[in-house]
């Protein structure tokens, strides 16, 4: 009987490890069993006519460009099918003689593969695994406890759904300096940018003693860091809808929530690049700065012009490096030396693992857009504005695998620490 109740014993020990090390699945309300993501290369207008057409009558949630209006000859364009539509869509592709490849033959299966990122204790928070918002909340507070010399933590703001929107200032104490705003997650399927800004503020704190770039940039620079700009979207993507993009608030079309947050700032609102039906991915919102998410980080940023040299938002997918203008295909006043700073930026980033990325004017290097807040920072006055595109090309897209996190975060802390370092030696 000894040997009976010791065998039930082992048997639960070992499930309870099991349970422990298994990797997670994100159990989704919204599954995505056979729904295929294409890639198609568009020869000529026809074929642009075609997709559009196409688009009207079928829905395709475009992951890049972000949307139908930024389709243009010679593009190529990633886009999701629902998997009812699949056939359909593939036939129509062929009969238009338009060429095509399929990155994803079923996307749920892709999804699940995401969480590869080892066999640890998963209920912990990781820097190479993505963590969901009620982790990376207690990160924050644990953060400004642990460092309290380098890290405090404020609140700017409340989401749509009253949850608190925490920044993390990050320097040394000791006067007067320059600063940088950093967000991260304002789109929220765009998992590998929270997971970049939780990274930076580790490699901060840790390296602040070891590493003399780091150890000058916190002495003499402040950072404010918002780990998750969107984060009832960001909740939503784990919890309902893992493709979701927008924030959570209602409009005027009950079946269609949310508003696009990176077309819902004041820099030349709801013009061009954005959608005024609720229903679309990049839906601007009613007015500029009508959602409370952009509310609290302008409030902010204004509150603090006097010192914020550098602003930088990071996104996902495809590898560029941008900055203004996204609303016209105007040089900035300082394109020579934005555009001098981001060829540095991206040289140093690929020094690291050959990653190729490009570089430029938003508008002219990927598609012009109204609203966004890049844009917006640099008319507020802040003129080292930059906006990463991190990995990859779309191989994985939005579900880039946690064992991608570190060499992406490892790579763009080197390009991120030489603006950083532009900004403390050289900007204004």
């Amino acid at each position: 009987m000894r040997d009976c109740g010791q065998s039930r014993i082992m048997r639960f020990i070992l499930l309870f490890l099991g349970l422990l090390v298994a990797p997670r699945a994100v159990v989704l309300t919204r599954r995505f069993d056979s729904e295929k993501v294409f890639r198609v290369k568009l020869k000529n207008e026809n074929q642009v006519d075609f997709l559009k057409d196409l688009a009207s009558t079928v829905q395709l949630d475009f992951w890049h460009p972000d949307s139908i209006h930024h389709i243009v000859v010679g593009t190529d364009v990633d886009f999701r099918v629902g998997s009812n539509q699949t056939s359909f869509v593939q036939t129509k592709l062929e009969q238009n003689g338009i060429q095509y490849g399929i990155l994803f033959h079923n996307l749920q299966e892709e999804i699940e593969k995401q969480f590869d990122g080892g066999k640890h204790f998963r209920e912990k928070h990781s820097y190479t695994r993505y963590n969901e918002w009620e982790k990376i909340v207690a990160w924050t507070e644990r953060m400004a406890k642990n460092y309290p010399k380098l890290v405090s933590r404020v609140q700017i703001g409340k989401t749509y759904e009253d949850r608190p929107m925490y920044l993390l200032k990050v320097g040394k104490e000791s006067g007067k300096k320059k600063a940088i705003f950093m967000d991260c997650g304002i789109h929220a399927r765009e998992w590998i940018s929270p997971a970049f800004c939780q990274w930076f503020v580790k490699q901060a704190v840790r390296t602040y003693e070891t590493d003399k770039v780091m150890f000058k940039l916190l002495n003499d620079l402040n950072f404010y860091i918002l780990p998750v700009f969107n984060i009832d979207g960001y909740v939503w993507s784990w919890t309902e809808n893992r493709m979701w993009r927008k924030n959570r608030a209602n409009t005027s079309n009950s079946d269609c929530p949310g508003v696009d947050l990176n077309r819902n700032f004041k820099a030349e609102w709801g013009t061009i690049g954005i959608s005024h039906k609720p229903c679309a991915q990049t839906y601007c919102g009613t007015s500029a700065e009508s959602e409370p998410e952009t509310k609290a980080v302008t409030s902010f940023i204004r509150d603090h012009l006097s010192s914020i040299r550098g602003y930088i938002s990071f996104h996902a997918y495809s590898q560029i490096l941008l900055f203004p203008y996204a609303y016209k295909n105007e040089a900035a006043p300082n394109n020579d030396k934005l555009n001098k700073v981001a060829k540095e930026a991206v040289d140093a980033l690929s020094s690291l693992y050959g990653t190729k990325y490009t570089y430029g004017p938003t508008a002219s290097t990927i598609y012009p857009c109204s609203g966004s807040s890049s844009d917006w920072a640099y008319d507020e006055g802040i003129k080292n504005s930059f906006v990463f595109e991190l990995r990859d090309r779309g191989q994985h897209g939005f579900i880039l695998p946690e064992s991608q996190i570190r060499p992406t975060c490892k790579e763009t802390m080197l390009a991120v620490k030489h603006i950083a370092n532009y900004i403390l030696t050289s900007a204004p």
